[in-house]
């Protein structure tokens, strides 16, 4: 099952600066801003949902990410074989996680904006290309941005519209039901 991907794994958990090939070869599913079944809730952190095929290869992962930075707080397991893995998040785009939080994208730091490619490379039924990532074109409302959303949703869009829907808590937050959708 493809999973459609939150804002949370769009706009914030690229920040961690994990490799976007580590983090799908691990089972990475989503990430979320917290995790309603546990009892301790961080604060500025970020959960990462994994549902790994090869153990081995996942706990190897895991310790080299507890090796490669101090943001990793805690990794604990779902009884249904998911993997949770709790990041603190970087507390210098604090202002920049709060404006995506309000769906302002555009308003976010350049600095912040850096974290995240300009090109990307794709490769879709052995065929590469580069394209424009989608966070560059959210945060500099690109015109084919603009142009798409104008055309789909048959409206004109003003100068201060972002071109990104906003961030609703309900699809960013894990359950139990959102666990269950992975098993």
């Amino acid at each position: 099952m493809d999973t459609i991907k939150n804002i949370t794994t769009i706009f914030i958990v690229p920040t961690l600066k994990i490799g976007k090939d580590k983090l799908l070869i691990n089972g990475f599913i989503n990430g979320y801003i917290r995790d309603e079944s546990q009892e301790t809730l961080y604060k500025d952190a970020v959960y990462l949902l994994f549902r790994p095929t090869d153990i081995n290869r996942f706990r190897e992962f895991v310790d080299e990410e507890y090796e490669r930075t101090d943001q990793v707080i805690e990794d604990y397991t779902h009884e249904n074989g998911c993997i949770v893995i709790v990041y603190k998040l970087d507390p210098k785009f604090k202002k920049d996680f709060d404006l995506v939080k309000l769906g302002k994208y555009s308003l976010t730091s350049a600095k912040f904006q850096d974290l995240f490619p300009k090109i990307i490379h794709i490769t879709k039924n052995n065929m590469s290309r580069d394209e424009i990532s989608l966070q560059y074109r959210v945060f500099n409302r690109t015109e084919d941005m603009i142009k798409f959303w104008e055309d789909k949703l048959d409206v004109i869009f003003k100068d201060d519209q972002e071109v990104w829907e906003g961030f609703d808590e309900k699809k960013e937050v894990l359950n139990l039901n959102k666990i269950n959708e992975y098993v």
